[in-house]
């Protein structure tokens, strides 16, 4: 396998599944002859032209909106915006049509559609460029929500995601980018709605989504120095949610820490906590569910206060050491 960035997965990915189907397009702020704000879409102008690599006015209602009546005509658009914080200019689009089409069309009318996104904090990038949305999209009927954390999983996922007949609003965090990790050279695809264990233990579940994977592998790992074994279990995709591996993984440690980068209130980790009462892994609970969140309040500009209002990995540390002792 080859070790690549989880930007050049996710290119990659969307190259092939251009190649594989001439109805796949992709269109965006300067997805075109700039490139993509983070390189994205590199390289894809020169091969595919104009017609499948479109660049669109400054409107991402506009963008969303092309993005739903190309789908139900048959194509299937991969929509770029810029950043995920911009997704609430077009919610209209996305949450009354997008999401609700196939519904009310009594399943005879589709919208194979990727919204995709950069989102989240760390690159000093204030608060209307820097905020972890997921939860929105979550609670939406009709939207399936994905959020990789590593270069194999980007791909896998993005694949699945353009061949979704339905609407997948495809999250990725900034920081993610430049991270390195092995990625088949073959065609594969993960399923939506898998979970991932991404490391085994036996004192203390986290799980974590996106950039919280590899800080909650981080910390699990200095934690294995104190004798404190951790499990990371990554839920990938949000809609539709893997409730059978999260549960398992409890049932095993007795112990729950959720690691999300988003602000607390309303978070996706209060979901997944309610499913873990709700599911036979309740009985086996040895501790209360802990919520590790980012902090009730915008992402700052200042770099010190941007990295406090999020959890870090001593913070995750300092969580899993409070509920072993």
């Amino acid at each position: 396998m080859a070790m690549i960035t989880y930007i050049q997965a996710l290119r990659d990915a969307i190259r092939e599944e251009m190649r594989r189907d001439e109805n796949v397009f992709i269109m965006g702020e300067d997805v075109g002859i700039y490139g993509g704000a983070f390189k994205v879409t590199q390289g894809l102008l020169e091969e595919f032209g104009e017609e499948r690599v479109k660049d669109t006015p400054i409107s991402e209602a506009a963008i969303v909106g092309t993005a739903v009546g190309s789908a139900l005509t048959g194509m299937r658009p991969i929509a770029e915006i810029m950043f995920a914080d911009f997704i609430t200019i077009a919610m209209d689009q996305l949450i009354n049509q997008a999401a609700k089409i196939r519904y009310m069309f009594g399943g005879k009318a589709k919208v194979p559609m990727v919204l995709r996104a950069p989102q989240g904090s760390g690159t000093g990038a204030a608060a209307q460029h820097s905020q972890s949305l997921t939860a929105l999209f979550t609670h939406i009927p009709g939207l399936k929500v994905v959020m990789p954390s590593t270069p194999y999983d980007v791909k896998g996922l993005f694949k699945a995601a353009v061949r979704d007949d339905n609407p997948v609003v495809f999250l990725e965090h900034k920081l993610l980018y430049p991270t390195k990790g092995e990625v088949p050279e073959e065609d594969y695809v993960i399923p939506l709605g898998k979970a991932d264990v991404k490391r085994e233990g036996t004192d203390v579940t986290i799980i974590a989504g996106s950039i919280m994977v590899p800080r909650a592998i981080e910390a699990a790992e200095k934690l294995q120095a104190e004798g404190i074994s951790v499990e990371v279990v990554d839920p990938r995709t949000y809609v539709p949610f893997d409730v059978e591996t999260i549960t398992q993984s409890v049932i095993k440690t007795g112990k729950v820490i959720i690691a999300e980068d988003d602000c607390k209130n309303a978070g996706w980790g209060a979901e997944v906590a309610a499913k873990i009462c709700e599911s036979e892994a309740f009985d086996y609970l040895d501790a209360p569910i802990k919520r590790l969140a980012g902090l009730d309040t915008p992402i700052p500009y200042n770099p010190k206060l941007e990295k406090a209002v999020v959890p870090q990995v001593e913070d995750i540390i300092k969580a899993v050491e409070e509920m072993v002792n």
